[in-house]
C-alpha cells in the first residue's frame, strides 16, 4: 500500500507534527484552508469513516477538540483578525470531498474574513412529509447496525 499518510505516521514522509499519541497523530495539512489548518489522522491505516475503531474514532475526535483549543490561544492570525471559530470536518469518500485515502479529521481555524463558507442559507427547507421519510429510512438503517 502507497499511503502518505501512513509513511507520514511511520516517520517515513515530512509533516510539521503538532500531536502525536499512540492512536492518532496531528499535522498541519500541506494545502491549508486558512492558516492553522490540522489534520488528525489514525495511525492505523482507515480508508474511511467506517473503517476506523469505535474507540479511535472517539479518541480522533477528543485530540481534534484539543487542537481547536490551541488554535484559539495559538495567536495564529489572518489579516491581523485572531482565530474566533473552529470546524471540524471529515470527508468519507471522493463524493464527499476525500482526496487522501486515509481518514482524517481536519480541524480548521477560522478567522474573520477568511473567505471559506459551508453556510447554505439559499437551500430549500424540506416538508415535514420528506423529513419524516427520510428520517424513517435512517432509523430502518440504523437498527440493521451494531449497538452503538
Amino acid at each position: 500500500m502507497n499511503c502518505i499518510f501512513c509513511s507520514i505516521a511511520k516517520k517515513e514522509s515530512p509533516a510539521a507534527v503538532v500531536y502525536e499519541d499512540e492512536q492518532c497523530l496531528a499535522f498541519l495539512s500541506i494545502q491549508p484552508i486558512t492558516p492553522g489548518h490540522v489534520l488528525v489522522i489514525p495511525k492505523a491505516h482507515a480508508s474511511g469513516l467506517g473503517d476506523i475503531p469505535p474507540q479511535t474514532c472517539g479518541h480522533m475526535m477528543r485530540v481534534g477538540q484539543r487542537v481547536a483549543a490551541a488554535l484559539r490561544e495559538s495567536g495564529l492570525s489572518l489579516n491581523e483578525h485572531p482565530c474566533e471559530g473552529i470546524n471540524l470536518l471529515l470527508c468519507d469518500g471522493a463524493v464527499a470531498g476525500q482526496t487522501v485515502g486515509h481518514a482524517h479529521l481536519h480541524v480548521l481555524a477560522r478567522f474573520v474574513g477568511d473567505g471559506f463558507n459551508l453556510g447554505h442559507a439559499d437551500l430549500p427547507l424540506a416538508t415535514p412529509q420528506v423529513l419524516g421519510e427520510r428520517a424513517e429510512q435512517i432509523r430502518r438503517a440504523l437498527s440493521s447496525l451494531p449497538p452503538v
